[in-house]
């Protein structure tokens, strides 16, 4: 039996705040349509609108800016699908404006998404990554010009935790006539973002990323830029984005945002100190091991290890039978025997990438969680070392002998 629960997976999902649930609980009963002009109908309009501003000014919004949707993938889904798009309303025209330009570390849901768009008529542009995921400038100025509509490129890493500088890359994005999005799920509310110094012209949160309820994103949309709906069929969200709105969830996201705001500075001082005794701790008991993503542009609760003969599999079985949850990459991914893409693309070869973890932390992880992986972490990479064949102290394998 484990001595005791670590929950060291919060970029895959976070546990509900417990003021999002008291919120969304005491609401339980309020099942109008919010396009309804009953009673009924217009209590869960307020909720909704009093959680349209709390997101709105979280993130230095104006109201009619946020956009409600089912998730963090629909929100980039929808940005990404703009530039080719049927109707040719869409930001651009299209026609003129249809390379989009991103990097190779993105989501799933933007490469997949590209990657669909570049066999109905997309010109697709990948951006390479250095050895800790930062994105190269001036190759992206290289591949500016009038036929790129679309920059996309993620605020924060979700597997290894780099920052990008993204006023940066937007002030580039903006001079070249081109629009500029952020996937920003794994940001906000752990790092200050606000749109206006960022001047992006789309960046997409997701509610189950920041302690509130899964199935309740925003996608933030510059006033001015054109915009055209990916799912249609209703007057909902001004025209932008038809169904029903979840009128709980989006509670549950207002909640969170507010909370997010209350305690998010504290938070990152602290994960600041769990990640570096964690970095420390790990590099001190084990041998053979590579940290993966950039040393201080990322994301303070995420620290990704690379163990030398191990699969990170076996790791993650052999952690969850001592209680401690991580992940071996993105959530998105887990079903896959595939290398990360991300760390591939950071030059890390495919042996060594299929040996990393990502240990996540988050609002209530503590120092004695820490120390009890630390325990418990050692012997295990040795335990599955000392079945491997491919393993030798010193990093030397068998296959290259």
């Amino acid at each position: 039996m484990a001595d005791m629960k670590v929950y060291f997976d919060h970029n895959a999902t976070t546990p509900l705040h417990p003021e999002v649930k008291k919120e969304m609980i005491a609401a339980m009963e309020m099942f109008g349509n919010p396009s309804s002009m009953h009673a009924y109908g217009r209590e869960a309009r307020a909720n909704v609108e009093a959680s349209r501003r709390k997101v709105a000014e979280f993130i230095g919004a104006h109201d009619e800016e946020i956009i409600f949707v089912g998730s963090g993938s629909e929100a980039n889904n929808t940005v990404l699908s703009l530039f080719v798009c049927a109707t040719n309303q869409c930001v651009g025209g299209c026609g003129m404006r249809s390379t989009i330009i991103t990097t190779r570390i993105e989501h799933p849901c933007v490469l997949e998404t590209a990657e669909c768009l570049a066999h109905r008529g997309a010109h697709v542009k990948y951006l390479d990554v250095d050895r800790y995921g930062k994105i190269d400038l001036d190759q992206l100025q290289g591949m500016l010009g009038d036929d790129v509509g679309l920059v996309s490129v993620m605020m924060a890493n979700n597997e290894i935790g780099t920052l990008q500088d993204i006023e940066a890359i937007t002030k580039m994005v903006h001079a070249s006539g081109a629009y500029m999005h952020t996937d920003a799920v794994q940001a906000v509310g752990k790092v200050p973002v606000d749109v206006r110094r960022l001047g992006v012209d789309f960046l997409t949160i997701s509610g189950h990323k920041i302690y509130g309820p899964k199935g309740v994103g925003a996608l933030f949309v510059k006033k001015g830029v054109s915009y055209c709906p990916l799912i249609r069929g209703g007057h909902q969200e001004r025209g932008r984005r038809a169904g029903t709105e979840n009128t709980l969830g989006i509670l549950g996201l207002g909640r969170a945002v507010e909370m997010r705001a209350l305690e998010m500075t504290e938070e990152h001082n602290r994960m600041v100190q769990l990640k570096t005794a964690l970095k420390e701790g790990i590099e001190a008991r084990i041998d053979d091991i590579s940290i993966n993503g950039h040393p201080t542009d990322s994301l303070a609760g995420t620290l990704n290890v690379s163990f030398e003969g191990v699969e990170g599999e076996a790791v993650l079985l052999y952690l969850d039978l001592e209680g401690i949850a991580v992940s071996t990459g993105s959530a998105c991914a887990s079903g896959s025997l595939d290398p990360s893409h991300v760390l591939l693309a950071t030059g890390v070869d495919a042996e060594r990438a299929h040996g990393s973890i990502r240990f996540s932390m988050g609002r209530e992880s503590t120092m004695q969680e820490v120390d009890y992986l630390l325990d418990v972490l050692p012997g295990t990479i040795n335990k599955i070392r000392n079945m491997s064949t491919a393993y030798i102290k010193g990093g030397v394998h068998a296959a290259s002998r």
